[in-house]
């Protein structure tokens, strides 16, 4: 299928439909506003349904209602929305529910500003809830890996019950670039959704969807069936882009937009006979931890790189067992890391002059 030229947010879209979602539930917010737009426009031409909720508290309960009905659903929204979202996730979590949740990210904290950020990563990573939950979270790095990774989401919210997040920031969502809707294969064996709550017919007993456990043994049973899964997530899920590796002096460790700009640091230091080699982490939980198994004998040091005041920085340290030093540059408040300033902090790191 020949590529076709669109804005992040509307890709995000036709991802979604693409993949058989069908229902979507949202409330608008800069800077995702595009996807419940287009989302409003073409889904009732495949028959589909869109439903602006009064909230966003509203909209995830909605996504809660049609997933235990077996359906394919999706809601969007950017950083403070998505934290008013948080109670019905781990109900959803709880419940073991299938769906797909998209945070374009902003400056924050509060309602901060429109412009793109990554500090909702702790917010992704460690769970906005309560309770002992996880997300499958994914973290493009751009439109094609968007659409990739946004089609696949739907297949692992299915195969594991389970919610799955996928966060890009502000750029990743206004920005336009070339996409190719290629067919899409899935890698999961997806059974029938014999749990869901979609009507007896008069052929079974009636199926009952909930996260409320009042014997404490119950719960606890609950919880242990949760980690099983979520250990599983974690052996077949985490994965990272290696880049530029071999006789790396200094590795960055950045994700999204921000690993683009790491990018073309990169190879302005590698004019300077600089080799510095790149983890992107392309799901931030499962974190990569085995991406980082085996650094170069040359690496001295990291450097974790984030729209963020620092967030990522601890579960690098933990995955490199604090082997190397490792350091932070950051930008936050929708100011964006600029290439020069990569290159003069490992500069800096290595005791050269800027």
């Amino acid at each position: 299928m020949a590529k076709v030229l669109m804005k992040g947010n509307e890709a995000i879209g036709a991802a979604a439909i693409n993949a058989g979602c069908r229902y979507f539930f949202g409330y608008p917010i800069t800077p995702q506003n595009e996807v419940p737009e287009y989302m409003s426009r073409e889904l009732p031409k495949v028959g589909g349904v869109f439903v602006q909720a009064e909230s966003e508290v509203a909209a995830i309960n909605m996504v809660y209602g049609a997933s235990g009905a077996g359906a394919r659903v999706m809601t969007s929204s950017s950083s403070p929305g998505i934290a008013l979202k948080q109670e019905g996730i781990t109900y959803i979590a709880g419940a073991e529910l299938p769906c797909v949740i998209v945070n374009i990210m902003r400056g924050g904290p509060g309602l901060g500003g429109i412009q793109p950020a990554q500090s909702d990563y702790n917010q992704s990573t460690r769970g906005g809830g309560n309770g002992d939950y996880k997300l499958l979270v994914y973290a493009p790095a751009n439109l094609q890996e968007m659409v990739d990774m946004v089609q696949e989401a739907f297949d692992a919210a299915d195969y594991y019950r389970n919610p799955v997040l996928v966060v890009g920031d502000g750029m990743i969502g206004q920005m336009m670039e070339p996409v190719e809707f290629k067919p899409y294969v899935s890698k999961y064996e997806l059974a029938e959704k014999t749990w869901a709550t979609d009507g007896t017919k008069g052929k079974r007993g009636p199926n009952i969807i909930n996260s409320l456990f009042l014997d404490p043994a119950k719960l606890e049973d609950h919880n242990v069936k949760l980690q099983a899964k979520y250990k599983a997530i974690k052996e077949n899920e985490a994965r990272a882009e290696l880049y530029n590796m071999d006789n790396a002096q200094v590795v960055i460790v950045a994700y999204g937009t921000t690993s683009r700009i790491a990018k073309n640091a990169i190879e302005s230091l590698k004019k300077e006979g600089i080799e510095v080699g790149l983890i992107r982490p392309q799901t931030l939980w499962p974190f990569p931890d085995r991406a980082f198994e085996t650094l170069p004998e040359a690496c001295k040091g990291l450097l974790v790189v984030e729209m963020s005041m620092g967030q990522m920085i601890d579960d690098v340290k933990l995955a490199t067992s604090c082997r190397l030093p490792v350091e932070f540059y950051g930008r936050s408040g929708g100011m964006i890391p600029e290439p020069d300033a990569i290159a003069d902090k490992i500069k800096e790191m290595l005791g050269g002059v800027k």
